[in-house]
């Protein structure tokens, strides 16, 4: 009989309890918890809550997304050659990497320590700076080590799949119980206010220091928690050296033909590798942008009471995650290509009903549920573009640790979970395509985030008369006129579909 389909290599494959499984799923709570209020409150704490210039608040943002950028390929390269007798070395770069999330987090969302009025802003800046590179170095070795435990925990694809479908799973609740305890913590000093006028009780301020800072604590004790429940939880197995496995006699009498591998020099020889960059990199703006700027929005366009900066963002959340599920059959019926364009529409409108309204009042609720619902259809769908760029281009595509496509790029937990949506089996991993993704993505946003910051309109006052508008067409700009340029390259694409060149299978270096 021959070996089940969809497990790797002869023999049973490993199992795992469900204990087991569910103290691995929640290894990546603490790191999600902390991305929910890094992407949607660290700008509006910066600028809104602290009172520094949105240039600095900027700054401060573009060092964290670069430090992720660098950190996250280099961390990967180290952690396939680290090593740890007690607990293994995947562990070992979580535990470390849990260490400075914990220890560094706080400290963002908090004053800083020995600063008063006479502190100068950059001297203040450069207070915050470590702080930022250590949480990002602390976030990429966590995300790195959870995810090159999936291949070490199971040999069974099915199990595989099950794992990243559980992760992703507590990234919902994580990411409910970021805005829910938001929403609570702002109702709560709301209401400690009661008797004051609106400016105090309604909107963001410096009496709100406590508010962020006792979210920070409240994340990091929480995941805390779930990390060392993943800890005592999760086995990790002692891989011994790889050999050439044996034949049996499922073994076929004639090895298939070599599929041409592309080095990562080839990759930057590929139009494809381009215009899909391209899609990707517009869709994180898109994605990440609005996610960011949502908040300066609401608070200072609309003039909406500050409780709207945690149940929006979740409205979105929540409308991108029931989308995500229409997925699959989208992409059957009407193809990739098409299942993008129909996300971009939406987000097209969302920008047209921003860009024509003055006041939205409840119906932002109404423009949210777009919003959300058209990013995730466009990422999904992008994530899974890049897996058919891949294809089967990728096995050994720089050798050792870097061509596993568990342990680089940041959005490799995304892909997986895309995929399954998608009716993708991603059998192989891109470590150089997602790696150069995620990096230009990361870097695009920061350098986004800083131009726009820049082009603010009153950057030594916390908001002008000018600033009301100033972000309702940031948020025009952040999703149609990127929409735009998400539409050009899916254009490109259209007319030029993606292939890789043939090349010979004995092209080597």
């Amino acid at each position: 009989m021959s070996p089940p389909s969809g497990d790797a290599g002869p023999g049973p494959p490993r199992t795992l309890s469900l204990a087991a499984r569910l103290s691995f799923a929640v290894g990546h709570f603490l790191n999600d918890l902390c991305a929910g209020m890094w992407f949607t409150y660290l700008l509006l704490f910066l600028h809104s809550v602290r009172g520094y210039s949105s240039r600095g608040a900027g700054l401060l943002l573009l060092l964290g997304q670069v430090a992720d950028g660098l950190c996250t390929p280099l961390v990967g390269y180290e952690a396939d050659r680290a090593a740890c007798v007690r607990c293994g070395p995947r562990k070992a770069w979580h535990l470390a990497g849990t260490v400075c999330v914990l220890l560094s987090f706080p400290f963002i969302f908090s004053p800083c320590l020995g600063c008063g009025e006479a502190t100068p802003e950059w001297a203040a800046l450069l207070y915050y700076g470590p702080f930022i590179v250590i949480f990002q170095f602390g976030w990429a070795a966590t995300q790195i080590a959870h995810l090159s435990l999936i291949p070490e925990l199971t040999t069974s694809d099915h199990e595989k799949v099950e794992l990243t479908a559980l992760r992703y799973a507590f990234t919902v609740v994580a990411n409910i119980t970021v805005y829910g305890a938001a929403w609570l913590l702002l109702h709560l000093q709301g209401s400690a206010h009661g008797g004051q006028n609106i400016s105090v009780g309604d909107q963001l301020g410096v009496q709100d220091v406590s508010v962020f800072r006792n979210l920070a604590l409240l994340v990091v004790g929480v995941g805390a928690v779930f990390s060392l429940l993943f800890h005592l939880g999760t086995k990790e197995s002692r891989r011994p050296q790889h050999r050439g496995i044996e034949p049996d006699e499922h073994s076929p009498l004639l090895a298939p033909a070599p599929q041409p591998l592309l080095l990562w020099r080839h990759w930057l020889q590929e139009p494809a590798f381009y215009q899909v960059g391209v899609l990707y990199m517009t869709t994180r703006l898109i994605v990440n942008l609005s996610q960011t700027y949502i908040a300066m929005y609401l608070t200072y366009s609309l003039s909406l009471p500050k409780k709207f900066i945690a149940t929006i963002p979740l409205v979105m959340y929540l409308s991108g995650f029931f989308s995500s599920f229409l997925m699959k059959p989208i992409n059957r019926r009407i193809g990739r290509n098409m299942t993008y364009f129909t996300g971009l529409l939406v987000i097209l409108a969302f920008a047209a009903w921003v860009a024509l309204a003055d006041n939205l009042g409840v119906a932002v609720y109404g423009a949210a549920v777009l919003l959300g619902a058209g990013c995730a259809t466009i990422l999904v769908t992008s994530l899974a573009m890049t897996a058919d760029l891949i294809g089967p281009h990728t096995v050994g595509l720089m050798g050792g640790a870097w061509g596993r496509g568990w342990e680089l790029g940041g959005v490799v937990w995304t892909l997986s979970w895309a995929l399954t949506r998608c009716g993708v089996s991603p059998q192989h991993s891109g470590a150089f395509v997602y790696g150069a993704m995620s990096f230009s993505d990361k870097v695009a946003n920061g350098l986004a985030v800083m131009a726009v910051q820049s082009l603010h309109p009153c950057p030594s006052e916390l908001c002008c008369g000018a600033c009301i508008g100033f972000y309702h067409w940031v948020m025009t700009a952040v999703t149609g006129g990127v929409g735009v340029a998400a539409a050009l390259a899916l254009c490109s694409i259209l007319i030029w579909p993606i292939r890789i060149r043939t090349r010979d299978p004995r092209d080597r270096p």
